[in-house]
């Protein structure tokens, strides 16, 4: 038997490593793609010139889609709602 592969990424999440707001955004997101079947990945800007000079201030990310949802905080029922 095959593997099924994995759901296409459809949020994606901007962070750095010990920020304590994209640990909150990251169980958000983690649980509404589960329980939608959305795939989704996790990038830190520490790194990467571009994004931290584009999103120091602003993160976490959370990106839809490949547009900006939202900064700082993630409202579940509206994640939820830009995904169906």
């Amino acid at each position: 038997m095959a593997d099924t592969p994995a759901a296409p990424a459809r949020i994606l999440l901007l962070g750095r490593i010990g920020c304590h707001l994209c640990e909150e955004a990251r169980g958000v997101v983690e649980r509404v793609a589960a329980e939608l079947g959305v795939g989704w990945e996790e990038r830190s800007i520490d790194g990467d010139p571009d994004l931290l000079g584009r999103y120091a201030d602003e993160i976490p990310v959370i990106f839809v889609d490949g547009q900006v949802h939202g900064f700082w905080r993630v409202d579940e029922e509206r994640l939820r709602a830009s995904l169906r």
